[in-house]
């Protein structure tokens, strides 16, 4: 199958805290989305691997997506080495997406800043002829995505763009919550964790709404680019 955007997370739960609604519109407008984990998030404070498992899997139904995998790479300890750009280069060449979009460059947990340069290098890497990959026995054609963004987590990084997304933060919600075991519930007795207390969940209709405020509208989501944007023209332009 091939995507027309393949977004990539350190963690089940990354892509939609970062570009939960972006991913919601794009299904929307008739877009093939995918997502892919690098890891099963088995580190976390709150749940275990196998719960995160079943909240991603219901997440993903909730944004529509049409595909989602996970590499089930080592939470906290993977690396960008061969071995794991290979794993990641195999998913590029997969789902050949036009776009990829994966972590912050930058962030407060260790593994979203090399989950960003990660599959950021692989989706070079993929398209050197040269590399030889294959799934089932069966090769593999070199592709390179014509574009890497990425999104804006923990960290409050200053967006290179924002994509209006007014009418679509109630799925990101959703989403979000599909992951119970995760974030703020009252009634939970397991370990408090930065992510799981009223604050954060407030911040996550807040920070959309600053960033709409500063284009006009009512929510929008921020990414970073590792190139220059470009326009046809200037009416380009929102």
């Amino acid at each position: 199958m091939k995507l027309d955007i393949l977004f990539f997370g350190a963690h089940p739960d990354d892509v939609e805290l970062g570009c939960g609604a972006t991913i919601a519109k794009e299904v929307s407008l008739g877009k093939k989305v995918g997502i892919v984990d690098l890891t099963r998030g088995e580190l976390g404070t709150r749940g275990t691997a196998e719960i995160r498992d079943e909240e991603a899997k219901n997440a993903a139904e909730i944004l529509g997506v049409s595909i989602r995998e996970n590499l089930a790479m080592r939470d906290g300890f993977f690396v960008n080495d061969e071995t794991h750009q290979l794993e990641v280069i195999k998913m590029i060449r997969k789902y050949r997406p036009e776009i990829v979009i994966c972590n912050a460059v930058d962030d407060r947990h260790i593994d979203h800043g090399k989950g960003s340069k990660l599959v950021s290098d692989a989706c070079f890497l993929s398209g050197l002829i040269k590399i030889e990959t294959a799934i089932d026995g069966i090769s593999q054609a070199a592709w390179r995505p014509k574009l890497v963004y990425h999104y804006i987590q923990w960290k409050d990084l200053k967006p290179d763009f924002v994509v209006d997304v007014t009418g679509f933060m109630e799925k990101k919600v959703s989403s979000l919550m599909a992951y119970k075991s995760q974030f703020f519930d009252p009634n939970s007795d397991e370990p408090t964790t930065p992510i799981a207390t009223k604050n954060f969940q407030d911040s996550i209709l807040y920070r959309a709404q600053d960033l709409g405020r500063l284009i006009n509208s009512e929510y929008a989501e921020g990414f970073t680019v590792e190139r220059y944007l470009a326009v046809n023209s200037l009416a380009d332009l929102v």
